[in-house]
């Protein structure tokens, strides 16, 4: 295929450093993905390649423009994705995640989605009283449930910020870790404790819970309670069962909200148990004011190799399950 020549003019030399330092790796990873030859030239970046592929490219490096101009870097997550996008024939990616902050944290960076499975997951929370996000590692669930609390109650929509997990975990047993009831349940919280922390600040963090307008609780600790005027988010939800997923959704009270995260491919229950996260997504999709966002392996947000890792497993699971229904 004939191979065509675009020209991307841009002045600005910082932008140029950002993407061509660190030995050219951003630019290597544009050409690999892309299919493109990118080098430099007076006004700024020249594209050879096929047609398709060299206008992906141009329009790939808009997009990357915009993130500089707004935040002042690019990052190599923010490259990948944008690539990924950019193939799927979807455009203007940037100023929609740019222009939706959350809220910042103690040391005044800005929290806002990375991905349009994030923005899509922030709008269901805000137009839905309970929301499930579901998805692989890295996608950024409990992190955004829990700064979208945070946002809510500085702005006195709620009282309260509720935050509980399952006591469970693959291989392990309360009773045999150190120390007494809190000491044993803190480090299946500790998830949720470090993201705090990063929000709020642990000054701040420690104050608000002494005031109890903060409560980090296992989910045995929910029954028997109303929970009004909060704002209430269940993490690692696939290791609930059915009897504890509906005791939590039925403590809802009024003037509240609930977020629910989990990820149905790490269930940690002891065998014969069935996860409640997989049956409420089966009984609940339907209902008005209840949101289901699936996330993708696109959304991780973590290192690159996480997501090939999830995809390789999903691909292995695929091919056992296809085997195990032909041997039956």
């Amino acid at each position: 295929m004939e191979k065509v020549k675009f020209e991307f003019e841009v002045t600005n030399q910082e932008f140029i450093n950002i993407l061509f330092d660190n030995l050219e790796e951003k630019i290597k990873l544009i050409e690999k993905e892309l299919n493109v030859k990118l080098s430099l030239y007076g006004n700024g970046i020249k594209i050879i390649g096929n047609k398709n592929y060299s206008s992906a490219t141009y329009n790939l490096l808009i997009e990357l423009y915009e993130l500089y101009k707004k935040d002042g870097n690019i990052s190599e997550q923010q490259v990948r994705y944008l690539i990924d996008m950019i193939k799927k024939g979807k455009n203007g990616i940037s100023k929609t995640l740019l222009d939706y902050i959350i809220c910042t944290t103690s040391r005044g960076k800005p929290i806002k989605p990375k991905t349009l499975g994030q923005k899509q997951y922030l709008d269901y929370i805000l137009s839905n009283d309970i929301v499930f996000g579901v998805g692989p590692a890295g996608t950024g669930k409990t992190y955004l449930a829990m700064a979208m609390a945070i946002r809510a109650f500085k702005n006195n929509e709620v009282d309260r910020i509720i935050l509980t997990r399952p006591a469970v975990e693959a291989g392990e047993s309360l009773g045999f870790l150190p120390g007494d009831l809190q000491e044993k349940i803190d480090p299946y919280l500790r998830p949720i404790y470090d993201a705090l922390f990063e929000i709020l600040g642990y000054e701040q963090y420690l104050k608000l819970v002494e005031k109890g307008l903060i409560e980090v609780a296992p989910l045995a600790y929910m029954r028997g309670r109303t929970l009004d005027n909060a704002y209430v988010v269940l993490d690692e939800a696939q290791n609930t069962t059915n009897e504890q997923m509906k005791m939590f959704l039925t403590r809802i009270g009024y003037g509240s909200k609930a977020i629910i995260t989990g990820d149905i491919t790490q269930i940690d229950l002891p065998r014969g148990k069935k996860s409640g996260l997989k049956n409420a997504s089966n009984i609940l999709r339907n209902i008005d004011g209840i949101a289901f966002m699936d996330f993708e392996s696109t959304d991780i947000v973590r290192h690159p190799l996480v997501q090939k890792i999830i995809n390789a497993y999903e691909k292995f699971e695929l091919k056992e399950n296809k085997n195990g229904n032909i041997n039956k």
